[in-house]
């Protein structure tokens, strides 16, 4: 089970995340819908030049120009990207061309059975994995809010590639919603916050979780 921790504002919160076992940690940058952790690039690339090796580094964007989003994960020196708003199938593979030691991950909004199977086989062959998260009318990301589990239990029955489960996950949830969906990884941002920062406790809990019921469940079958 991995575990990413999103919405990464300073270093201090980067080392807490860390220090309580998260593989990756994200960065909130070109963001165009409403988001209270969003940085800019030089920000972001202050923080991930003192990180530690070993722990991925990802741009988490609302960016949808592929250009731009290069620019800013070269700028920034990242190895993952996270893309949230609407770009091709073929905009992906300019990314992935442009930037082959990056990954690049393609959020799918869960809010509708159709619409994720649909973008599900839009996307699928092209990201090196999905993500899955809720949405509201102003957030396509970092909402606090869980969606339909079944739904993303189907999608990763289907799909192709690793699927990471995001959207509302705490320290409280994410041994039900791994025991039931059986993603890849975990992402959660708010959730794993006390008092507007990154919370050791928190995260630490969210992980064991998680990883509990992947080992029960991995006992099971």
């Amino acid at each position: 089970m991995r575990a990413k921790v999103c919405g990464i504002r300073n270093y201090e919160d980067a080392m807490t995340a860390i220090s309580a076992g998260a593989d990756a940690v994200g960065f909130l940058v070109g963001i165009t819908h409403l988001a209270e952790d969003k940085i800019s690039k030089e920000e972001a690339k202050t923080i991930i030049e003192k990180l530690p090796p070993f722990v991925s580094k990802v741009l988490v964007t609302h960016l949808t120009d592929r250009t731009e989003i290069v620019e800013t994960a070269k700028y920034m020196g990242v190895d993952t990207i996270q893309i949230h708003d609407y770009i091709s199938p073929q905009d992906v593979d300019f990314v992935k061309k442009e930037l082959p030691y990056c990954r690049v991950i393609k959020a799918i909004h869960v809010m509708d059975r159709g619409e994720a199977l649909k973008m599900l086989e839009e996307f699928d062959g092209h990201c090196d994995a999905v993500l899955l998260d809720s949405r509201t009318k102003d957030r396509i990301g970092g909402t606090g809010l869980t969606h339909d589990w079944a739904i993303s239990r189907e999608i990763v029955e289907k799909a192709n590639c690793p699927v990471i489960l995001a959207g509302g996950l705490n320290d409280t949830n994410t041994y039900e919603a791994v025991k039931q969906v059986h993603p890849y990884a975990i992402d959660a941002n708010s959730g794993v916050e006390a008092e507007g920062f990154k919370s050791y406790d928190k995260i630490k809990a969210y992980i064991d979780n998680a990883v509990r019921a992947e080992e029960e469940y991995r006992k099971e079958t």
